[in-house]
């Protein structure tokens, strides 16, 4: 086939054939007994899918081709330009399939599917920060609701004005992971707080961590490693605060991580949470511990999801958003904070994927 080399094009042919075997499968009633191992088949069959279409797709284009060559020394000449003309377009849209391939081929993230624990902390900047991370928590919740994802508060620290410590969310639906993962890292605001009086415009700082939620069955938890203490809830107003000790204190001993949670009346609501919460940190640090052990190739690659990183900037005064790592710029503030980071979530995206092509190009 032109355009494909012949090491991408048995490639190809061995993912068509795990295709064939997979769909093959699907179709067996003893596979469609056991839900377990059917929905695995599916998941997998959706992957491949779309290279098979893009592949099957190309070798169409190829044959088109080679039919249309025959024709450029037609006698006719109107049929041999027409002939020109078609195999002209082919190639273009070969082009074209031969990038989306290549993206497509790159590893997949295995986490990209995943739900998400997205923690937002106001950092330098005082009650300011704490307000912006309260802008920044609406922003991702309206994103996940223009998705059609859904959204449980799991831990939260409000401030008597309205802001955050500190609070983290659950992030429910398909392909979650895989919009928010380049969120990580310290997001800047300049502008004037409503408590200045002077007009002065301030800088203030909050971190962002987006993690993949963890499974059990991928990060089993030793009870005896956890130290678990309950207290009495605390934080601005309502009849339950400091009434009962329903907070949830949860110590892991061999790394130390520590998760609370008192949103909830209920202990063992809480102490669900927090356990939800332990095991996705416990999961990051695992992620980053064997990510640290890969080659420095790899590790060069952008979307490290490093929260000590100053990723972005948002300046009220000029109604901008500056996304540091692409220079990426637009004047939608406004809208973005609405929610509508689909300003900016695709081209950070497209900017990775390129960066992870020219690293396997490297690689190979």
């Amino acid at each position: 086939m032109q355009f494909i080399t012949p090491q991408l094009f048995k490639k190809l042919k061995e993912v068509e054939a795990r295709f064939n075997e997979v769909e093959r499968s699907l179709a067996d009633p003893k596979l469609a007994g056991n839900s377990g191992a059917y929905q695995k088949a599916a998941k997998e069959h959706a992957n491949l899918a779309e290279v098979v279409e893009v592949f099957r797709r190309l070798r169409r284009l190829d044959q088109e081709v080679d039919e249309n060559a025959l024709l450029l020394d037609d006698p006719d000449t109107e049929l041999a330009q027409l002939a020109d003309q078609e195999i002209e377009n082919a190639r273009l849209e070969m082009g074209a399939l031969l990038n989306r391939l290549q993206f497509l081929l790159l590893p997949k993230d295995p986490n990209d599917d995943k739900n998400v624990l997205l923690e937002v902390r106001a950092g330098t900047g005082g009650e300011e920060a704490a307000l912006f991370a309260a802008d920044l928590l609406r922003m991702y919740l309206r994103f996940a609701e223009l998705k059609g994802w859904k959204h449980e508060i799991m831990s939260s620290h409000p401030t008597d004005t309205g802001g955050f410590k500190e609070v983290i969310v659950l992030i429910a639906g398909k392909g979650a992971y895989s919009q928010l993962k380049f969120e990580s890292g310290v997001h800047r605001v300049q502008r004037v707080p409503a408590t200045e009086a002077q007009g002065r415009i301030h800088t203030s700082a909050v971190t962002v961590a987006v993690m993949p939620e963890a499974e059990e069955v991928e990060l089993q938890i030793n009870p005896e490693e956890l130290r678990i203490d309950v207290f009495r809830s605390s934080g601005p107003g309502g009849q339950h605060v400091n009434k009962t000790e329903s907070a949830v204190r949860i110590t892991h001993l061999p790394t130390g991580l520590v998760v609370s949670c008192q949103d909830e009346k209920s202990q063992h609501k809480n102490k669900a949470k927090a356990m939800k919460v332990l095991r996705a940190r416990l999961y990051e640090k695992m992620q980053d511990e064997q990510q640290q052990e890969q080659a420095a190739a790899r590790r060069s690659l952008v979307g490290s999801g490093d929260r000590s990183e100053r990723i972005r900037t948002y300046n009220f005064p000029q109604g901008r958003v500056t996304d540091h790592r692409i220079g990426l710029t637009v004047y939608k503030l406004e809208a973005v904070l609405a929610g509508e980071l689909d300003h900016i979530i695709p081209p950070l995206t497209n900017h990775f994927q390129a960066e992870a092509l020219k690293a396997s190009a490297v690689a190979a």
